[in-house]
């Protein structure tokens, strides 16, 4: 909001002694363009339940536009279905936000690009890229390479790579249960690299720590990773104040880090970049029914 030289609207948000949310709008919203900013993160079932009822409540006093905006769309990993009866949590929360009344979203680093497909209604989807890029230009690594640590990444880790104007390679990987992941090769030469990793996000950093480990037996000179969401749990702090095999760990803070996580007591350098402004920009431009297609550009 200090961005776009605004204030927050005041909101009473309270729990019954049943656990059940109570939410009122302070402010008066009708005919108002309303944004209502709430990653679903920490606990995704809290804030998604939230989320719901301030959307709920900013309809229902007659907002003229209610736009959801969502730096860490959560369930976004459960995009599809990989077994039988499970299901496709992604497009449920879809779903369950245009019921509420959404009339538009905003998020960021989307993990499954399909999951625009699920909403019925304009989705603008942002990528930290442009804040990701510039600090890494900045560093003038001498040998820079972009490595993805899976496949499923390579499209994403090739965009950077041409936006960094280095070479590419890919770690390959097999997942052997939720938390633990081999990764087993790596395809192109890293001898003498400045590796920079990218990834969307890291619950556990298991494929970032095997990927790095792997990269540095393969003769890269220091391992960066650079990933937009970072939802740890508590393996994954676990496994940041042990030695990881990275140099540094660059993430924006489109989710808070954890009270627990302490940045500057960690074995690794952790970077902590701002997309505050370019939300700021996308709400402003939204607001004024200016492009926001431009902020992809780098």
């Amino acid at each position: 909001m200090a961005y776009l030289g605004d204030r927050l609207g005041d909101i009473n948000l309270r729990r019954f002694p049943d656990g059940e949310t109570h939410v009122k709008i302070v402010d008066n919203v009708r005919g108002k363009d309303v944004y209502i900013v709430q990653p679903i993160c920490t606990q995704p079932n809290e804030m998604l339940m939230e989320l719901l009822i301030m959307i709920d409540a900013a309809r229902r006093g007659s907002a003229s536009r209610i736009t959801a905006v969502l730096p860490y769309y959560g369930y976004a990993r459960q995009d599809r279905k990989d077994q039988p009866r499970v299901p496709i949590t992604a497009k449920l929360v879809a779903n369950l936000l245009v019921a509420a009344g959404t009339n538009r979203v905003l998020t960021m680093d989307l993990h499954a690009q399909q999951i625009q497909g699920f909403f019925d209604i304009p989705v603008d989807h942002l990528h930290a890229a442009p804040v990701m890029v510039k600090y890494l230009r900045e560093m003038k690594l001498k040998r820079p390479l972009v490595v993805s640590p899976d496949t499923g990444g390579a499209k994403a880790a090739y965009a950077y790579s041409q936006m960094l104007g280095t070479g590419l390679a890919i770690v390959a990987k097999q997942r052997l249960g939720d938390a633990e992941v081999d990764a087993f090769s790596v395809v192109g030469d890293v001898k003498g690299c400045d590796v920079i990793m990218v990834d969307d996000m890291t619950t556990t950093c298991g494929t970032l720590c095997a990927a790095a480990k792997i990269l540095k037996e393969q003769g890269a000179a220091s391992v960066r990773a650079a990933v937009t969401h970072i939802p740890l749990t508590d393996k994954g702090v676990q496994r940041l104040k042990s030695d990881t095999g990275l140099t540094e760990l660059v993430v924006t803070d489109t989710i808070p880090l954890r009270g627990d996580l302490a940045v500057d007591s960690l074995p690794v350098k952790m970077t902590v970049l701002s997309v505050a402004e370019l939300l700021g920009e996308a709400i402003r431009r939204i607001h004024n029914d200016q492009s926001v297609s431009s902020l992809f550009r780098y």
